[in-house]
């Protein structure tokens, strides 16, 4: 059997231990030894970057943010839509994810940091939304932490709080789209969706390609 590698670990800012691993050619980033997402398990993340730009396929330059980076999938998915024209910004809290994405995993998708249609900011995606301005987005894709549970940064919480929710949807153009990743089915969620004023729909996602369940939840909120 051949042996799980770890190759670099970070804190976090509520001081919790980030490891990236290796296994067979595979990776998998960990928050305290529990797994968060795995090179082998992207089928949720490639299905929430189709579903998130959806509604972007005619535009001629659809503007998209990424909250997340995590192995690169979702960003990978969003780059194969939005055209040679759009524009993908990414906002990423842990610049060791962003080193690692560089460096390990570089072959992976790392390298898709390089197209010249990303902006990367290497800061809390709250951050990021609250400084964009009204309008701004075609498109908003949030993956982080556990969906609307919060999980490697307690403060990520408000991103899915009410007011958090009045923010993205303040960002997005008339006709725009959210889309978030979750772990697991959020009846609260969807309501604070829909009474900000989003049309709410939830996808069901399946951890891998031929898995006989759904076991993850996309949030897909347009405005």
């Amino acid at each position: 059997m051949k042996p799980n590698i770890q190759l670099a670990e970070a804190a976090t800012p509520d001081g919790g231990s980030l490891t990236l691993h290796e296994h067979d050619g595979s990776f998998c980033i960990r928050l305290n030894g529990e797994e968060l997402m795995n090179s082998l398990v992207t089928t949720s993340e490639l299905l929430l970057g189709e579903v998130a730009t959806d509604l972007v396929s005619g535009h001629v330059s659809p503007r998209v943010l990424i909250g997340g980076l995590g192995l690169g999938y979702t960003l990978r998915s969003v780059l194969e839509r939005v055209g040679p024209e759009g524009r993908v910004e990414i906002a990423e809290l842990m610049p060791e994810v962003v080193a690692w994405n560089r460096g390990h995993l570089c072959d992976l998708n790392g390298s898709l940091l390089d197209d010249p249609r990303v902006q990367l900011f290497v800061e809390d995606f709250w951050e990021v939304l609250n400084r964009a301005g009204k309008k701004q987005f075609d498109a908003l894709v949030l993956d982080i932490d556990n969906g609307p549970t919060a999980l490697v940064q307690r403060q990520n919480a408000r991103v899915y709080n009410d007011q958090g929710i009045r923010l993205i949807h303040a960002a997005l153009k008339p006709g725009g789209r959210a889309a978030i990743w979750s772990a697991r089915p959020d009846e609260g969620f969807a309501e604070r969706l829909d009474a900000a004023g989003f049309q709410v729909k939830a996808v069901p996602a399946k951890l891998y390609a031929n898995a006989k369940r759904c076991g993850y939840t996309i949030y897909v909120g347009d405005k």
